[in-house]
């Protein structure tokens, strides 16, 4: 089948920390000769829209900034739909911080509607702490993604589904998730392309995540086995991606 548009995923879809990954921009040039529109669809909440554009672009892929669509501007836009004048304590980057505040959310330290967390690579007890008491007195747990490792050049680390264990551990607080593999990241991304899902497909290495969004939110996904999990994993599955490859140079978008 040939598809009119693709969501493409970025840790172990095109590059693995800061290394390329074989055939991503390749891959990338494809699209942009054929004139099929794509949406970088992205659980990393670390970065604002115009940062991970430009690693990109550092790298050599021949993008734009619009083309990129993150967890954090998925949270800021869930934020700003249920409850735009809801506060909100923010474990993450200041890159996240800024996507929420330049959404209009109100960034506090104190007396929070909501907790907001996502990677933070400067995480502490304090950090923490502050959180689980504010869920204590109501605030709402929300996570940007729910990965619980993802791939560096040195191998996989902890993902922000790990740090976010520590408070449901904790507090008992159940989150609401907005990235991979839940459907407010999809529906939004799906829309920015002006497609039907039936004509979209979804390309990524993660099966819990980025597998699941497609499985779960009825578009197409292919598989590619250069990131979390491996060939042996995803056969595993009881319901599987609807095409797996090694790697994109196998893949053809005409």
């Amino acid at each position: 089948m040939t598809y009119k548009g693709y969501l493409v995923d970025l840790d172990g879809t095109m590059y693995s920390g800061s290394a390329l990954i074989d055939g991503a921009i390749d891959f990338i040039d494809r699209l942009n000769k054929a004139q099929i529109p794509y949406v970088f669809l992205t659980n990393n909440a670390t970065k604002t829209q115009a940062e991970a554009a430009q690693k990109l672009i550092d790298m050599g892929f021949d993008i734009k900034p619009e083309t990129l669509y993150t967890s954090s501007m998925a949270t800021a836009a869930y934020l700003k739909e249920t409850d735009p004048e809801g506060r909100a304590y923010v474990i993450g980057t200041d890159s996240l911080k800024q996507t929420l505040e330049d959404s209009g959310i109100r960034v506090t330290e104190t007396d929070a509607d909501y907790i907001v967390m996502g990677l933070d690579t400067d995480i502490t007890y304090e950090k923490l702490s502050n959180a689980a008491l504010l869920i204590g007195k109501g605030a709402k747990l929300i996570a940007t993604n729910p990965d619980k490792k993802f791939p560096t050049e040195r191998g996989f680390v902890p993902g922000a589904g790990a740090l976010i264990s520590v408070l449901t551990t904790t507090t008992g607080a159940e989150p609401i998730v907005i990235g991979k593999p839940q459907g407010i990241i999809l529906d939004a991304a799906v829309d920015t392309l002006n497609l039907p899902k039936e004509e979209v497909l979804l390309v990524g290495d993660n099966y819990d995540t980025d597998i699941l969004t497609g499985i779960n939110g009825g578009v197409d996904t292919l598989h590619v086995n250069t990131g979390v999990s491996s060939r042996e994993v995803v056969e595993a599955k009881e319901k599987q991606p609807t095409y797996m490859i090694n790697n994109l140079t196998e893949w053809s978008v005409d």
